[in-house]
């Protein structure tokens, strides 16, 4: 067994994680038949089966799994060597793959993408948008350098850096503007409209009402997969909404809504960056780290919302 590539490993890696190998070769930016020979060679070259082989979907074989495993931490080793090597230069050149939660993507991202190319010219940045269980998993398993997520996250394996806190504010129809700001029992007999499930702002707006699903009946619930499909919701006289408030200048300036901060203690959350205490980019995500204040800064004052 001594014709192993490092390719066959990435290939293996990405059949595994998508289990389909049009989603499989996509990831890896070769066709499909290529991607299928690259593993038949590989399973030839161990002398066994790494997946069944079923319909539209692949599954990995018991030997398979064990393969996995083992590659695994080969293909993370190799990536650190990889950050290691980034490490030694001045300043940030080659990949950087960040990790960022849906209800920041949208709004921090331009200005900071603009920000670190300017600053950086070598780097070549990838971002990866979903929720913060996904984002956790990628980068414990060595796919993501850092991400950007609301704190807490608790993960011994990481490093958590506060960034910034920013307000939940209101947003109800227009025809309701000139109306008191609701309490959080009067907001609790609303109907709310929420992300769907899996989102932790969702969890953070329950949280403020003190309530959960079982507590506020269902039928006053509606769920959304997007602060815009929200804002729009409420627009169409749907409900009431909770969005952070960086996402105010861009979700509401095409909606006939009212926007209005929420009494004291006011809502809120701590967005942060992670990494792996292991990885040998600590300093230069530092230096990330400050450049992201600088422009969350600048879009929490464009989006600030004054008192009614």
């Amino acid at each position: 067994m001594t014709n192993l590539t490092l390719k066959q490993l990435r290939y293996f890696e990405a059949l595994a994680r998508h289990g389909h190998f049009g989603r499989a070769a996509e990831a890896c930016s070769i066709s499909q038949p290529a991607l299928s020979m690259q593993i038949k060679t590989f399973e030839e070259e161990l002398g066994g089966d790494l997946f069944e082989r079923g319909g539209r979907q692949v599954r990995l074989t018991g030997f398979g799994e064990e393969v996995a495993r083992r590659i695994g931490d080969i293909v993370r080793s190799i990536d650190e060597l990889e950050d290691y090597a980034r490490a030694s230069r001045d300043g940030l050149v080659g990949r950087l793959r960040v990790g960022v939660i849906p209800t920041v993507a949208p709004y921090l991202l331009p200005s900071l993408i603009g920000s670190l190319t300017r600053l950086h010219d070598g780097v070549d940045i990838h971002v990866r948008e979903t929720q913060t269980p996904r984002l956790i998993q990628e980068l414990n398993e060595g796919r993501l350098d850092m991400a950007i997520v609301a704190l807490p996250v608790s993960e011994p394996s990481l490093t958590e850096f506060a960034l910034f806190t920013e307000s939940f504010v209101l947003v109800r129809p227009r025809e309701d503007e000139d109306k008191p700001v609701p309490s959080r029992e009067a907001l609790r007999e609303m109907k709310l409209l929420l992300l769907e499930e899996g989102h932790c702002f969702r969890e953070q707006a329950l949280s403020f009402c003190h309530a959960g699903t079982r507590t506020m009946q269902q039928r006053d619930l509606l769920d959304a997969s997007s602060l815009s499909t929200l804002v729009q919701m409420v627009d169409a006289g749907m409900g009431v909404t909770l969005i952070p408030e960086m996402a105010v200048a861009v979700e509401t300036r095409a909606a006939a809504v009212s926007v209005v901060p929420l009494g004291k203690p006011q809502p809120s959350r701590t967005i942060g960056m992670v990494w792996r205490r292991t990885s040998p980019l600590n300093k230069q995500l530092l230096e990330i780290a400050q450049v992201i204040r600088a422009s969350a800064g600048a879009l929490q004052s464009a989006g600030r919302v004054a008192p009614a």
